[in-house]
Order: C-alpha cells, then structure tokens, then sequence
C-alpha cells in the first residue's frame, strides 16, 4: 500500500498515486480557532464528512482527514478515515488533550484503539499528543495495527517529536507510523512541518521540511512480520512484571 503525507492546505490535495493519503489535525477548519471549533463542529456524517468522501473518489485514494465533531453536548477532537469510494471506515476522538489547547474546547475520546483494514494492512488512529504516550501505542501494536496513522498539529520549538519520538515509537512497538503535520502560522503558533513516514525498524521512510508538499512511502504487512522476526520487543514481552506500574 501507498501512503501519501498531504502537509499543507486541503485546497492543493492530491492523491499523487498514493492508496492512502494522510492529512493534518483539524486540517478541514484549522486547530487553533478558538471559539469557531464549537461553531464548526459537525457530526460524523455531517456536510464535511460528505465532502472528504468526495473528495476521497476524486483522488481515487482513501484518506485520513481532521475535524471538530459534535455528539450530542459534546465536541470532540476526531479524525475519520473513508475509503477510495468515500465509505467511512473509522472514526477515532483524540484521548489525550494537549494544555488549554485542547481542553478549552474539546471532550476527551475513552476508546484507545480505533482500526480498520485498508489495502491488506491492519490502520490504527491515533493524534497529534496521543503518540507521545508509549501505552497507548503499544496498545495499538498488540491489537494487531500495522500502519499507525497519526495526524497532528506540532509547533515548534518541539521538533524532538517529529525528529527522534515518532522513530522510537515505530521501533519499540514494531509498526509504520505516518506522522502528519502542518506547517503554516495560527495566531502564536508556528507548526514546524517534518512529517513522516516510519518503518517498523525504526528507518525514516520519507521525511518532508518545513513547507507545504507531499511525501510518500510504501507499507506492507510482509514487512511488519519480517521486522518483528528481526526485532522481537512484543514477543520477548513479560506482562505479569508490569502489573501495577502503569498506575
């Protein structure tokens, strides 16, 4: 499976050939909006979702996309994923909210591991802070995800996220991991770009600067097996010396 890391405004996607092409947190309204998140707050099936879905058959690709989601009295941080045919497939609630960012306006998602099969490979999501929490990746990577996709919203000065977390995450747990992020200015905040596509062993499979343009590496379940033959983290696990410490 192809997989595409679209870093810059939704107006210029392009599938570029890609199965799979990955967008940004929030990219459909913009992250740091304040009050307009609730405004533009939208339900799963809204009028975005119907039009990701159209735009997902124009590219003939699937697509991870950002958006505020309403759910009754609650707006959430959530990203979807629609197939090629703009099928939605998955939709997951960020469950680790960043500072007064984050909590100011949004609910807290309670399910850790949203996946779906795509294209052979098992895709798991995840957001922006999310990744930055070993358990949760773990998580993923013992629920059988292969491809952690994980859009975000990263400013500088943390480029230690992007340059050395996202490869450590992808080693230790034995998964890809396609890591999207903007690199525009809202209000303070700079994002600061340097999306990514991981292996499982670790290596950079594409790595995009600090301006707008498109990255794209392959992701394959052989793969996957050949590493966690070669690297065997989740094999050599002990569970029963962990109990406890993840208090």
């Amino acid at each position: 499976m192809r997989v595409a890391i679209h870093q810059g405004p939704l107006g210029s996607l392009s599938g570029g050939g890609a199965d799979l092409v990955v967008t940004a947190e929030m990219g459909t309204t913009g992250y740091h909006i304040g009050a307009r998140t609730h405004e533009l707050a939208e339900p799963s099936d809204g009028p975005t979702a119907a039009r990701m879905a159209a735009l997902a058959r124009r590219l003939g690709a699937a697509l991870v996309y950002g958006y505020p989601e309403t759910d009754g009295e609650h707006v959430y941080n959530s990203v979807q994923l629609v197939d090629a045919t703009g099928r939605r497939l998955a939709n997951y609630r960020k469950t680790h909210l960043f500072g007064d960012l984050d909590r100011a306006w949004f609910t807290p998602g309670d399910e850790p591991v949203v996946q779906a099969d795509l294209g052979g490979v098992r895709v798991g999501l995840l957001i922006c802070y999310d990744v930055e929490f070993p358990e949760l990746v773990r998580a993923h990577a013992l629920a059988g995800t292969e491809l952690l996709v994980v859009p975000t919203a990263l400013m500088s000065p943390y480029e230690v996220v992007a340059d050395t977390l996202v490869p450590a995450r992808a080693y230790e747990s034995q998964l890809f991991v396609a890591y999207a992020n903007r690199c525009d200015t809202e209000q303070e905040l700079t994002y600061c770009g340097r999306s990514c596509v991981v292996a499982p062993t670790g290596e950079v499979l594409a790595r995009a600067g600090s301006g707008p343009g498109v990255i794209a590496a392959d992701v394959t379940r052989d793969a996957v097996t050949a590493s966690r033959l070669e690297n065997t983290h989740l094999a050599d696990r002990r569970p029963e010396l962990y109990r406890g410490t993840t208090a």
